[in-house]
């Protein structure tokens, strides 16, 4: 069991929650911002609210996403700018403020939730694409930089995973058609996702970082 403190932003959606749930089964002690706790495209409240938190901070998993879908020539700029704000800035600026602690204690570990598409994309995916694409870098840029410190940086890219919002958007005919699209031919649980980042977090990894790891039933190896 463990006594480590984690921030896990998204986590009241159907892998958010799911994380949250594992890790307060073995021992972590979880903080997950409301949304108006902490506003994610507001960088003076994402350093505002880390200040005011009543402790430092072991692990960082940055869960929270948005994914505006849309063709090139009708992008919204608002969409732009939100989207780049939470999925990509807003992870930065979070490691920024959560670094100086993990470097005093020489020991942390930092997750970010990826996607496939930052590998593979498909039409109206452009700037969502773009974001998980860029997040990925940043993690193979901070494993490199914080790896004298003992900090472990890694990306994990789900496929699609079978989640409320999935079965909600989706008809069950459409689900059967996403699964023939999959080796495994299978959506994910989000327990399986919760497993890859209780692993990466845990005592039993202490040489994987700067990796983007695909837990995808074999969907980008097509």
């Amino acid at each position: 069991m463990s006594e480590k403190v984690v921030l896990l932003t998204g986590g009241t959606g159907g892998i958010g929650s799911t994380i949250k749930k594992m890790l307060l089964q073995n021992g972590y002690t979880v903080i997950t911002p409301s949304r108006q706790e902490l506003d994610l495209t507001d960088r003076a409240s994402i350093k505002t609210y880390v200040e005011n938190l009543p402790c430092t901070i072991d692990i960082l998993i940055n869960n929270a996403g948005i994914n505006p879908i849309n063709t090139v020539e009708n992008l919204l700029m608002e969409d732009v700018e939100n989207t780049f704000d939470i999925n990509l800035i807003a992870p930065l600026l979070l490691v920024k403020e959560v670094v100086p602690y993990m470097k005093r204690k020489n020991s942390g570990n930092i997750i970010n939730i990826s996607s496939i598409w930052s590998k593979v994309s498909k039409a109206g995916r452009s700037v969502y694409s773009a974001t998980k694409s860029g997040l990925d870098g940043i993690t193979r840029a901070l494993a490199v930089e914080l790896g004298e410190y003992n900090i472990l940086v890694n990306s994990i890219a789900p496929g699609f995973v079978l989640t409320n919002l999935t079965r909600k958007n989706n008809t069950d005919e459409q689900i059967d058609e996403l699964m023939k699209q999959i080796p495994l031919k299978r959506l994910a649980d989000p327990e399986e996702i919760a497993n890859l980042v209780l692993f990466l977090i845990s005592n039993k990894n202490t040489y994987i970082t700067g990796q983007t790891i695909y837990i995808d039933g074999g969907f980008t190896s097509q």
